[in-house]
């Protein structure tokens, strides 16, 4: 058996919020989201409590769940409570695990001011690497940028958040390797020099996804909560194409550092792009760039293609003001390192067809931290550092 959501809602029923009134029947339930066992819960709650009220209420919550998933026959429970105020503005979150799993941070209502979502502890930035449509080749740029951040020695993670259509197994070379799991966390592949983690490697490969929203918004979080990241420098999550549910959980439950959107020359191309783009910016995150993927072909002889209309990506990116981070070129050494899971050969000439793939996506790598940087300035978050010679 697993949770529903009306189960969730018939348990919620029976919690009295801060107004004495049943947090359903108050309208204090902004959504409920479940995947087999684990559920989410957003509230919005009046009066604002404290922090001791906070979690009095949400172990309340999670007790309700329990006992009412129990008489269904649903054990192991995990509940993710979250407050928000009225802004949608994350105030105090708590997780109640399931049996042998350790509790997840509790943020108390200070840190709203500091922060309109959640961070992951132990990583310095989140990169999300988007585009409107599928085929453009979101997943290869992602991959590629996560190992060109590691080949620049810093702390680098791959989170494949393409749940319907999961690429990292075969572009990382992941086929005979198994997850494991310890102390109810994920522990991430090591490979390439990027630890990564793919909902790939934990269904059959060949059996399709067939979930709806609030079952990829919970394996989502899982991937992402759930896993034992260490310390990154940089962690990159690979989106799926749209502008659906993934995106808009990440956006609401993640401190994003900015977001890079992936996008063909061609006109269909660009026009999907935009609409990503301007759904970023809804949400309130920062476009680090643009990169224009397939923009032209490289033959075997060396001479070069325009196949798709070279540049329109980087016309689109200064029609609406955004950084270009460069032009990807194809080839069919690309193709090939990507079909055999070997990310690290596009970066030496030898094995990546000649120069011009290795240039392009170092790059595209450079002009990412670049933007980083400067994103952080704006934000106001940057360090001071302070060089001895």
């Amino acid at each position: 058996m697993a949770l529903t959501k009306d189960l969730v809602r018939r348990a919620l029923t029976g919690v009295d919020g801060p107004d004495g009134i049943d947090l359903v029947t108050s309208g204090a339930v902004e959504w409920i989201a479940v995947c087999e066992a684990d559920a989410s819960v957003k509230l919005s709650v009046e009066p604002t409590p404290g922090r001791e009220q906070f979690a009095s209420l949400a172990t309340a919550c999670a007790a309700a769940v329990t006992r009412e998933a129990k008489r269904d026959g649903v054990s192991n429970v995990s509940l993710l409570v979250q407050f928000v105020d009225e802004d949608g503005s994350l105030l105090y979150e708590t997780r109640t695990p399931s049996a042998g799993s350790p509790p997840v941070r509790e943020q108390p209502p200070e840190a709203a001011a500091n922060a309109k979502a959640s961070s992951l502890p132990g990583v310095d930035h989140v990169i999300a690497v988007g585009a409107g449509k599928g085929g453009v080749g979101k997943s290869t740029v992602a991959v590629n940028l996560a190992v060109g951040l590691a080949r620049r020695r810093l702390g680098t993670g791959l989170l494949d958040g393409d749940i319907y259509g999961p690429s990292l197994p075969t572009m990382l070379g992941l086929g005979a390797m198994e997850q494991i799991a310890h102390e109810g966390k994920l522990q991430p592949f090591l490979v390439h020099g990027v630890k990564a983690v793919t909902i790939g490697k934990l269904v059959d490969p060949e059996k399709p996804l067939i979930w709806r929203g609030p079952m990829a918004h919970g394996a989502f979080q899982q991937l992402t909560t759930r896993t034992n990241w260490g310390e990154l420098d940089r962690l990159v999550i690979d989106l799926p194409p749209g502008t659906g549910d993934i995106p808009l959980t990440m956006a609401q439950s993640l401190q994003l550092s900015g977001a890079v959107i992936v996008c063909t020359p061609q006109r269909v191309a660009q026009d999907d792009a935009v609409r990503a783009t301007r759904m970023f910016q809804q949400l309130g995150v920062e476009i680090l760039g643009v990169v224009e993927n397939m923009s032209y072909f490289v033959g075997d002889d060396g001479k070069t293609y325009d196949l798709f209309g070279r540049g329109g990506a980087e016309i689109m990116a200064q029609r609406l003001g955004l950084p270009f981070l460069g032009a990807i070129p194809i080839n069919t050494a690309l193709r090939k390192n990507g079909d055999a899971g070997e990310p690290l050969r596009n970066f030496d000439p030898e094995t990546a067809g000649g120069e011009q793939l290795p240039k392009a996506l170092e790059q595209v790598v450079g002009n990412l931290e670049s933007q980083l940087a400067l994103a952080r300035l704006r934000t106001g978050s940057a360090k001071p550092k302070l060089t001895i010679s």
